[in-house]
């Protein structure tokens, strides 16, 4: 432990936790640390001179109290909800696309576009408008992918980069007359948005105010995240977004081709922001007209969402219901005096709260396997020779008198005498080479081997 800078403190804690390899840990420190979010949140609160008891009561009003209610956080969970599974594919192929609320303008974009240009007839105008929001989101996303390609852009540096020239070219599209600006109605002043978009381009909701009201955008958005949740786990193309995900050198020697399934996967996550875009423009939850600021942050939370979940595309449902119910009952608090943006704040910490817990768990782990004491590898030895007798060595050139009280070079006795010696079986190895040292033992050996003759 000293080699990596912590006190007896650390010792007796990492000794205490003890990471293992399943999850409880990391459960327990997610209910800890969600707890502590609550109660800053309700620190800050009380700090800013609001009552966290009253804040409480009006999220709770203005988001699950009615069914009116309900209806408001659902609209919200929808384009959350697509935005965050997209997020879930970049991120499970290894490329980390954050550009996604540039790519629901321009889903938004492509969308108004279609719409207010195309005179089409009945819900095929909704089919042509969701279309186009996927895919002028997908093309705008693919760039990124081009970019790095051929040009070795980093791809989290140019998706963020390209969220600021999406918000310029909806900026100028909706402040330009011959494209997407709003009709002058008398002498009213234009504002910098579009006409709405006509009603057989809008989606459509089950219930009635002030009845429970679900939107298609939310049954949309469900299927997409069910059917890619299973096309990830259960299909080959899912298998190879994961290899390339763990390790791009294997997936290469494989026979993937990384660069073409990173792209597509980039592709297909701004696809999914971009009729987030669409959602956007065609549901209630805005006033069906393109607008620069009509996003509303719905890029930038559809990432958390997908942070929370651990880009799990059917974890992200539950975590898009929590983030909806915020954004839903975050209006309600200015009525008791406290700043909507405290509800960024809280949104925040519970990110934290969800996403520290398993990065402080694996680092603990990781720690204390690395200030364990190598365990010696037990390795088989070699069973003890038995004891054999040696076999003579070759007769010298040089003969003496028989000496029987010199010892036999390379033994640990005498040599016994020849008149009781045992005699010897054949030899199976090459006999050692004769010390020169020994000229009285070697005229004993001649003389043994002799009368054994």
């Amino acid at each position: 432990m000293a080699t990596l800078g912590i006190d007896g403190t650390g010792q007796r804690l990492l000794r205490r936790l003890n990471p293992g390899p399943g999850g409880w840990q990391v459960g327990l420190a997610t209910v800890a640390t969600v707890g502590v979010a609550v109660g800053l949140s309700a620190l800050l609160i009380a700090v800013t001179g609001g009552s966290p008891t009253a804040s409480a009561k009006a999220l709770y009003q203005g988001s699950m109290a009615s069914p009116a209610a309900w209806s408001t956080s659902l609209l919200y969970v929808a384009p959350l909800l697509l935005v965050a599974v997209g997020a879930c594919v970049s991120a499970r192929s290894g490329f980390f696309n954050i550009g996604q609320e540039g790519q629901v303008l321009i889903g938004a974009l492509a969308g108004a576009w279609v719409g207010l240009r195309l005179a089409v007839p009945g819900p095929l105008l909704l089919v042509l408008v969701l279309l186009a929001s996927v895919v002028g989101a997908g093309i705008w996303a693919g760039l990124s992918a081009l970019m790095y390609r051929f040009r070795g852009v980093n791809i989290v540096v140019s998706t963020m980069l390209m969220t600021f020239l999406a918000q310029q070219l909806v900026s100028f599209a909706v402040n330009t007359p011959w494209l997407l600006q709003e009709s002058r109605l008398g002498r009213g002043t234009l504002s910098p948005q579009s006409n709405p978009v006509p009603e057989n381009a809008r989606l459509a909701s089950l219930g009635d105010y002030p009845n429970l009201q679900l939107n298609g955008g939310l049954v949309l958005a469900v299927v997409v995240a069910v059917a890619l949740a299973l096309v990830m786990a259960r299909t080959r193309w899912g298998f190879r977004l994961k290899m390339v995900g763990l390790n791009p050198a294997t997936a290469r020697h494989a026979g993937v081709r990384v660069g073409a399934l990173g792209g597509i996967a980039l592709a297909i996550s701004g696809a999914l922001a971009g009729l987030a875009g669409a959602l956007l423009l065609t549901s209630p939850v805005s006033t069906n007209r393109l607008q620069p600021g009509m996003s509303l942050n719905i890029g930038w939370d559809g990432l958390l969402v997908a942070l929370v979940a651990r880009n799990n595309p059917l974890l992200a449902i539950p975590v898009a219901v929590l983030f909806g119910v915020l954004r839903a009952g975050g209006s309600f608090l200015a009525a008791t005096g406290v700043p909507s943006f405290l509800v960024d704040v809280v949104k925040a910490l519970l990110v934290l709260a969800f996403v520290a817990p398993p990065v402080v768990i694996g680092m603990l782990r990781r720690r204390r396997l690395a200030d364990q004491p190598a365990t010696p590898t037990s390795t088989p030895t070699a069973p003890p020779a038995t004891s054999t007798p040696p076999a003579p060595p070759a007769a010298a050139a040089s003969t003496g008198p028989a000496d029987t009280s010199a010892p036999v070079a390379g033994s640990a006795q005498a040599a016994p005498d020849t008149s009781t010696a045992p005699v010897p079986g054949p030899r199976t190895t090459a006999p050692p080479p004769a010390d020169p040292g020994d000229a009285g033992t070697t005229g004993t050996k001649d003389a043994m081997e002799g009368r054994l003759a």
